[in-house]
């Protein structure tokens, strides 16, 4: 039985009857090849601190060290906006739209949320890098620090939410959604470097990462679509799939 079943999970990765398993594959393939070019910013975290880390760290920590009040407001940030919030966020969403019939985007949300997280995950192994040593350390994290965990997940989670929801927005609550979403993610970044618990490099390392992981399988998705006849569309100004608008609207 589980010598069918996976050759039925294979199956269903090559077979272009299941055009969209292949795709995500391929995409998650893509998207761990990111690796590669991206060596470039693991090495500079393998070498010794360079000059704007070790000065962007210090100059914070001495800030944070100096405003309790506002450290506290960044810890509280960094928390709310931390990894499993916003895993929970999409795969709530995602069954909410698996429900209402539109489970291929919902697949795509889970696939991009869980492959990007395991990459993110794989660097930070794979690197080992040793997280900030402060004087005083207004606060603590477990596990190596490159690349930024919370800059990874709050990357994904944003973009993945913002294409999910494009569908049922105006074009002016588009633009809203994308900043927001630019915000979240570069202060969930900041409070990481400000807190003493990731370095410059870290985060955008993970912010990089996360980007590329969304950008590869919405190709890919699109790609999909374009193959089974629907028409083009433009994901970062319609989502991944626009027609997930009026099914959500006939539901309702």
């Amino acid at each position: 039985m589980r010598i069918r079943g996976g050759r039925r999970w294979l199956r269903g990765r090559v077979d272009r009857d299941h055009g969209l398993g292949l795709r995500l594959t391929l995409a998650c393939l893509a998207a761990a090849l990111v690796m590669i070019p991206f060596s470039l910013l693991l090495v500079v975290a393998k070498m010794p601190l360079n000059w704007l880390d070790a000065r962007v760290a210090g100059e914070l920590h001495a800030y944070a060290l100096a405003h309790p009040l506002v450290t506290r407001a960044l810890i509280v940030w960094t928390d709310v906006f931390g990894p499993w919030p916003w895993r929970i966020a999409v795969i709530v969403y995602a069954a909410w739209l698996f429900c209402r019939g539109t489970r291929r985007a919902a697949v795509w949300a889970v696939t991009t949320v869980t492959v990007g997280g395991l990459l993110g995950l794989a660097l930070k192994i794979i690197v080992a890098r040793a997280r900030p040593r402060l004087p005083d350390p207004v606060a603590l994290a477990p596990g190596d620090s490159f690349p930024s965990g919370h800059a990874v997940n709050a990357t994904l989670g944003a973009g993945v939410l913002v294409l999910l929801l494009l569908p049922v927005l105006p074009r002016w609550g588009r633009r809203v959604a994308w900043a927001v979403a630019c915000f979240l993610a570069l202060s969930v970044g900041y409070t990481r470097i400000a807190l003493g618990v990731h370095w410059v490099s870290d985060v955008v390392a993970g912010i990089v990462l996360g980007a590329a992981v969304v950008a590869a399988t919405t190709a890919a998705f699109e790609t999909w679509r374009r193959e089974h006849g629907r028409r083009p569309a433009s994901p970062v100004e319609e989502g991944v799939e626009p027609e997930s608008a009026r099914v959500v609207r006939d539901r309702e």
